[in-house]
């Protein structure tokens, strides 16, 4: 199977390089090798590799920057998603997509199912959904688009390694506590996506850790598994506040817990609980 990743350099790629199947020849682009804002930089990228399959886990990530950098955003997000379909297209190459749970407003009481209607809140949600469309539109049944929500791994930045640092040098921190989804650990997300290429899935599937927490939740099971793992040396206070308390340009979901049954059975596996694969990650943190 010859795949190209594009967007290598990110926690995922990472993830998605170290758990690759050794009947894979991987090829890997991020920028500057591939600059995703040049459509002729994409063509010749593609034209260069013809993989059979391309992940595209590259993406514009800063959600309140996005605010400002709407332009940006959008030609990462969504219309380099178009140049990289359109060329799938031409040459038969399947394409998997990566997308986010800020597709969806956070306003529903139920897990979101994969074929709920989105309605994005925020730039970053909206580029996002765009690009998801244009896969679909241009390529109809040779993409697999996989939603995911609260990604961190021991490689890149993310919430646990901030927790992290946060928690060695201040006396206490303050987290919100009404923001609910799961936290998921990039590597079994990659570990995911091998699997539902050679399965070979199509269409749109949610993928996380089992379980649900808010920011809050989270932030203390970080200290407390730190602690276990002498990571960290003494616990601090950890009060938990409304997003009120902490304003921010973008908006967020209040709740974007993802429907993960429909890929669950499709791979016949069953992720450990969000708390279990953190024990996992910080293990490998401390190795």
């Amino acid at each position: 199977m010859k795949v190209l990743l594009l967007g290598s350099n990110g926690q995922l790629g990472w993830e998605l390089q170290r758990t690759c199947p050794d009947s894979v020849s991987l090829t890997l682009y991020d920028y500057p090798k591939v600059d995703f804002l040049s459509s002729d930089s994409i063509s010749q990228c593609i034209q260069t590799i013809r993989p059979e399959f391309i992940i595209n886990a590259a993406a514009y990530t800063n959600v309140d920057k996005a605010e400002q950098e709407r332009e940006l955003a959008q030609k990462i997000n969504h219309e380099a998603v178009v140049k990289i379909a359109e060329h799938c297209k031409q040459l038969k190459i399947f394409l998997v997509h990566i997308s986010t749970d800020f597709i969806f407003n956070g306003k529903s009481h139920r897990p979101y199912m994969p074929e709920d209607t989105p309605n994005p809140i925020s730039v970053y949600g909206e580029s996002k959904l765009q690009g998801e469309r244009a896969a679909l539109s241009i390529l109809k049944d040779q993409t697999l688009i996989i939603r995911t929500a609260w990604l961190y791994s021991s490689h890149g930045n993310n919430f646990v390694k901030t927790m992290l640092k946060l928690m060695k040098i201040k006396p206490e921190l303050s987290i919100i506590d009404e923001q609910v989804g799961t936290p998921t650990w990039a590597y079994g997300f990659a570990k995911a996506i091998w699997k539902a290429m050679d399965k070979k899935l199509k269409g749109i599937y949610h993928w996380t850790d089992a379980g649900v927490a808010s920011w809050y939740d989270f932030a203390v099971a970080i200290q407390e598994e730190s602690i276990r793992e002498g990571l960290l040396d003494t616990p601090i206070p950890i009060h938990p506040i409304p997003s009120s308390k902490y304003p921010v340009p973008a908006k967020r979901p209040i709740y974007s817990v993802l429907d993960k049954t429909s890929f669950w059975h499709a791979l016949h596996e069953y992720p450990p609980h969000w708390r279990a694969q953190l024990q996992a990650m910080l293990k490998k943190l401390v190795q």
